[in-house]
C-alpha cells in the first residue's frame, strides 16, 4: 500500500496517542498498543522513503517534527 506524507503524519499521530495513553496507565495492554502503533508507523515510513527516493531517517523526523512541533499560524 502506497503511503502519503500526510499518511505518515496520521500514523504518528495514532503513535503518540498510543504512548500518552501508555504513560497515563502503564500496563502490559497499553505498551502493546503502542508499540503495535509505532511499528506500523516505522514499517509506513520505509516504505514512503524507499518509495519517493529519500532518506528514511528524514522522513521519520519530517513526520514527527509535524506532529510534535506543529508551527502555528500568523494572526
Amino acid at each position: 500500500m502506497a503511503h502519503t506524507f500526510e499518511d505518515l503524519v496520521e500514523l504518528e499521530r495514532q503513535a503518540e496517542a498510543a504512548r500518552a495513553r501508555y504513560v497515563e496507565s502503564p500496563d502490559g495492554e497499553t505498551r502493546a498498543a503502542w508499540r503495535d502503533a509505532a511499528d506500523v508507523f516505522q514499517a509506513a515510513v520505509t516504505e514512503y522513503a524507499a518509495a519517493e527516493g529519500e532518506s528514511r531517517i528524514n522522513v521519520e523526523m519530517a513526520a514527527k517534527k509535524t506532529v510534535r512541533h506543529p508551527q502555528t499560524e500568523a494572526a
